[in-house]
């Protein structure tokens, strides 16, 4: 009789401070279903660094040539036998070869209610500002499969927050931080156990 895999395995990749990073470990910390087997960062100053230490969870240091003209990290996410890549805050676009050898198999979350306020250049403080400046009523967040395009790929989930009383694109980013942290980890599970 073949054994099913029971334990789920999370690769997340991230490029600044981990907060996202850090609900998902909390979130899963103590489930015995799932693990952060690898974070892969392509900024030797990232706080996820010491976050992902603090969890004694394997770190992959990664540079343009070793993730778009080499198979390293491809090779290291199936020797590791992971079933899904998270990508919090992780700023490059995804090649070719991780998009083929993890089809429907890399989430991301984007902090604007797509197809709106998304594309190249539109992450982070970039999204909020360009919200704010346009008055907007409503933000949130999209969490979505990735493609080869940015901020393409199926939606999953959304969740839209009132910003009428945010006075600075950084109160917008606080608002919406805060759905990120309560989502994206739960999401993770529902996809994984649905999949």
């Amino acid at each position: 009789m073949i054994q099913r895999k029971t334990m789920k395995k999370l690769a997340i990749f991230a490029s600044g401070s981990g907060s996202n990073a850090q609900k998902i470990h909390e979130f899963f910390q103590n489930d015995d279903n799932f693990e952060i087997s690898i974070v892969v960062v392509n900024n030797e100053k990232a706080g996820i660094i010491q976050k992902a230490k603090s969890w004694n969870v394997p770190i992959l240091n990664i540079n343009r040539e070793s993730f778009y003209e080499s198979t390293e990290v491809v090779n290291q996410l199936i020797d590791q036998d992971i079933d899904l890549v998270i990508l919090a805050g992780f700023l490059w676009l995804i090649p070719q070869s991780l998009l083929e050898a993890f089809p429907n198999k890399i989430l991301n979350i984007h902090p604007a209610l797509l197809p709106n306020y998304g594309g190249k250049g539109m992450y982070g403080m970039n999204v909020h500002k360009a919200i704010f400046d346009a008055k907007e009523k409503k933000s949130g967040i999209t969490i979505h499969t990735i493609d080869g395009e940015y901020d393409k790929g199926d939606f999953i989930y959304q969740e839209s927050v009132n910003i009428e009383n945010c006075i600075t694109p950084q109160e917008i980013a606080d608002t919406v931080l805060k759905l990120e942290h309560k989502n994206f980890a739960r999401i993770i599970k529902t996809y994984l156990s649905n999949g």
